[in-house]
């Protein structure tokens, strides 16, 4: 009996590791959805990264040592509700000259 305990535990915590290894939440059988998931991610990671450069040009644009005047002039109307949905603006050149 105490001849085959020790390739009873050996073989035993072979079948444990062995068991993880395939049906495991990281294991050869979740590999599918983990590489899904890692896809879903990859999108959502595009998705960010693309409003984070929208996000630095709008930081870029309100740099308070050259702001955008039309830009900030956008926001200020949008944000106060001074500009409505179905409205456009027309921009009008300033004049220039005596008349």
């Amino acid at each position: 009996m105490k001849r085959a305990a020790l390739p009873a535990l050996c073989l035993l915590i072979i079948l444990y590791f062995g068991t993880h290894a395939l049906v495991g939440t990281s294991g050869y059988l979740a590999l599918d959805d983990i590489r899904q998931d890692r896809a879903e991610l990859e999108a959502r990671k595009l998705v960010l990264e693309k409003r984070r450069a929208a996000l630095e040009r709008d930081i870029a644009l309100l740099d308070p040592k050259g702001a955008d005047p039309d830009y900030a002039d956008e926001l200020v109307r949008r944000h106060l509700g001074v500009i409505r949905p179905d409205e456009v603006i027309v921009p009008i050149q300033p004049q220039t000259g005596g008349k």
